[in-house]
């Protein structure tokens, strides 16, 4: 069995934690009064700590290259690797994202799959939006989702 870790970074909207093992990284978000803690092992071996604070200081090229294995049915890994191609400053639809893998009918899975991401800021979900242009939901809650999209410069995602 891979040895697991978790590493918390303080960011601009409260402590966001990363857990991981051997292999990549398997988890992250916000952390809630309600979560659970998770396995705490004093290491990061895959220096997310530091990627992830020089993430929310600015630097929206951090997080590439940290090795992510979130595990999942074979469409959320679709959904989830065309959410990696989204660029910082950039976001998309349900609809464009549903396209983008081959299946323009699958919308509402596609919203699900990345209702799921487990690799929340890392794998961006945050950069998928409504066919108007609202904010659409998302686990972290919508003031964090505008402003992950106003710290990208992401223009015209903005609305409430």
């Amino acid at each position: 069995m891979a040895s697991q870790w978790q590493v918390t970074v303080d960011s601009p909207l409260g402590p966001f934690s990363v857990f991981g093992d051997d292999t990549g990284l398997r988890s992250s978000g916000f952390v809630t009064a309600a979560a659970e803690p998770g396995p705490i092992v004093n290491a990061d071996p895959h220096g997310a700590g530091p990627a992830f604070t020089a993430y929310f200081a600015g630097d929206l090229s951090a997080l590439h290259g940290l090795p992510l294995a979130p595990r999942g049915t074979d469409f959320q890994q679709r959904v989830w690797a065309e959410l990696q191609r989204i660029p910082p400053g950039s976001a998309i639809t349900y609809a464009e994202l549903a396209a983008r893998i081959g299946r323009p009918k699958a919308t509402r899975a596609v919203g699900t799959a990345n209702g799921r991401n487990p690799l929340g800021v890392v794998i961006p979900c945050h950069r998928v939006v409504a066919r108007d242009g609202r904010l659409g939901g998302y686990t972290g809650g919508l003031d964090r989702k505008r402003w992950l999209l106003a710290h990208e410069k992401a223009p015209g995602y903005l609305v409430p």
